[in-house]
């Protein structure tokens, strides 16, 4: 079977169900507490925007890796998150509208902070003024049809139909990974993904990502704790920090800058981040519990 119809049909509707599946899991005033008490979303922002491109930044000078590669440990780091990183927040009994509310807006600032984050890498790193640009009208109406809708579809259903609602959540907590594993399994193991299996042969990059994720998440509960926020946000944060969108990194990576090797640590990272930031946030959760 085609991997455009995994990576262009069947990812993009698992997305959309699994962002209704966490909608069904909000309540209203979850959505209103976010908006009253900003704190929460300031502080996931502060670290995904500013601090999350700085550990990676260090992280790269300090690492024995080719450059390249240090540029792509660079674009990841600047992507926001998205449903992966949502999923993980429900799966761990998180702050889902927090989570949520993070990545939207993360999403759109996005389109301003990559392309200043991933230049600076490329001057660093390999010396080249290179600008990138994002389409505005195409994001917005990404993040419009897999985040926003769906969510508010969760959202109204659970006001609605609120016994059903919170009879499925906690179903819900295993349906909706093995979903997502099965449909990433097709983008992988479809005939165009060949590529990807030949990353046995960077089992030398990996430390650099791992790093990344792991820096990431306890920074991001360090600061969570720091500011006073909640325990419940307190692992939250760490997720949303430590999750990045590597379909987004390899796309600016590849396509946008036509680099197949700058791609290879997005592709790295997307191999594992989902299990390591859920091991990491289960930690931190019986921690501080």
């Amino acid at each position: 079977m085609d991997s455009n119809f995994f990576s262009d049909i069947l990812l993009p509707i698992t997305l959309c169900l699994i962002t209704l599946g966490l909608g069904l899991s909000i309540e209203l005033r979850d959505l209103k507490n976010i908006f009253v008490f900003p704190k929460g979303v300031i502080t996931g922002l502060a670290a995904q925007i500013l601090l999350l491109p700085s550990i990676a930044f260090i992280i790269a000078y300090f690492t024995d890796i080719d450059p390249i590669y240090k540029v792509g440990l660079i674009i990841i780091s600047a992507c926001p998150g998205g449903a992966t990183s949502n999923l993980v927040t429900f799966m761990l009994n998180g702050n889902v509208a927090l989570a949520l509310s993070i990545t939207v807006l993360n999403s759109i600032f996005s389109l301003f902070t990559i392309p200043f984050i991933v230049s600076g890498g490329l001057h660093f790193f390999l010396g080249k003024d290179t600008i990138i640009h994002l389409s505005f009208g195409n994001t917005i109406l990404n993040i419009f049809i897999i985040v926003i809708l769906p969510a508010i579809a969760g959202i109204t259903l659970r006001r609605y139909f609120r016994d059903f609602a919170i009879r499925i959540e906690r179903p819900l907590r295993y349906i909706l990974p093995v979903l997502l594993f099965i449909v990433y399994g097709g983008v992988l193991f479809s005939d165009k993904g060949e590529e990807t299996l030949k990353l046995i042969d960077y089992l030398e990059l990996y430390p650099a990502p791992v790093l990344l994720n792991a820096l990431a998440m306890f920074t991001g509960w360090l600061i969570s704790k720091i500011v006073g926020l909640s325990k419940r946000n307190q692992f939250t944060i760490p997720v949303e920090v430590g999750l990045h969108n590597s379909t987004l990194a390899i796309y600016i990576a590849a396509t946008l800058l036509g680099s197949q090797l700058m791609a290879v640590i997005p592709l790295i990272y997307g191999s594992f981040s989902f299990f390591t930031t859920w091991f990491f946030g289960y930690l931190i959760k019986r921690l501080i519990q």
